[in-house]
């Protein structure tokens, strides 16, 4: 039993930092300003974006198995209470419904009544990458000391790059265009 926590865990560690290049690859795919950088992006995002999504899954499986054993006293109850791993859980599944909807957005547009465009896919997935960050600080891991600052730091990155898309789509950086020439 103790080897479902420890697959439950790899997956996770696993699952945030593929997610994270997902979101980052994401954001330089569209942006031509970022030269070698979106050229790159082009090449690898849906790739990440794939093992992002069956690492997730994975995690997501493991987890609810684990979370039944502790529920069903299998395993000894973690240092935190029930209601605190029933919070991660919830919130960890909100992540997990958002990144699928995704998904099936992207695969097959036309599964919903009016296809949707790339920006209402991409929403639903800074939804599911949101709740997981949520989920990778709040709840998710025990190991919080070293976790909380690495996410803090890259989290920051990822908005830095993320201002700096949404300057250039609107052509307000200095000496660019909006089309990127």
């Amino acid at each position: 039993m103790e080897a479902i926590w420890y697959l439950d865990r790899a997956a996770g560690l696993l699952s945030y930092p593929a997610l994270y290049m997902a979101v980052v690859t994401g954001i330089l795919y569209n942006t031509p300003a970022f030269g070698r950088f979106h050229e790159a992006a082009r090449r690898v995002h849906i790739e990440v974006s794939v093992f992002a999504m069956l690492v997730t899954l994975l995690h997501a499986g493991l987890g609810v198995l684990d979370t039944w054993l502790v529920v069903t006293g299998q395993v000894p109850q973690p240092a935190y209470s029930t209601g605190y791993l029933l919070a991660g859980v919830a919130v960890g599944t909100g992540a997990l419904l958002l990144l699928v909807v995704a998904v099936l957005g992207f695969v097959d547009a036309r599964r919903f009544e009016h296809p949707w465009s790339p920006r209402v896919v991409h929403t639903f997935a800074y939804g599911g990458f949101a709740f997981g960050t949520i989920h990778a600080v709040a709840v998710g891991t025990d190991v919080g000391g070293l976790a909380r600052p690495v996410l803090a730091a890259t989290t920051g990155f990822l908005v830095y790059v993320l201002l700096l898309r949404l300057l250039e789509d609107h052509d307000l950086l200095p000496g660019g265009t909006a089309d990127g020439q």
